[in-house]
């Protein structure tokens, strides 16, 4: 199994804003997973090189989850980003809304141990 579809990814629409250095720019999630995230960001002037802060809040409610991540992908209109550093409180709320919209218990607890598994050989 390749590492990209390791974990299942959920359909996830929400606004976030991504910063890199001084700049800040807004983006809308198409998709998340527990590893990353797919952002739509017309024409970024982001440096792939380079790792982006990302921000988002969770709607109706005044929870916001921020991470860092490395630019994978991208494109004109969208960047796919795999998450690098994450803090305990927003990984929690991550794993949650990844559990309410993958709806397979299981399946979330066996990607929390690949996770787990991946921190271990970084």
């Amino acid at each position: 199994m390749s590492e990209r579809r390791r974990f299942s990814r959920v359909i996830y629409q929400a606004p976030a804003e991504l910063h890199q250095g001084q700049l800040k720019v807004s983006s809308s999630i198409k998709d998340l997973s527990l590893h990353g995230l797919l952002l739509a960001t017309p024409d970024t002037p982001l440096d792939s090189a380079h790792p982006v802060d990302v921000f988002f809040q969770i709607p109706d409610s005044d929870i916001i989850i921020s991470l860092q991540a490395d630019i994978v992908e991208m494109t004109d209109t969208f960047i796919r980003v795999s998450i690098q550093h994450i803090d305990i409180d927003s990984i929690s709320h991550l794993r949650r809304l990844v559990e309410l919209n993958v709806g397979d218990d299981e399946l979330l607890h066996r990607e929390l141990e690949q996770l787990s598994d991946l921190g271990d050989h970084h």
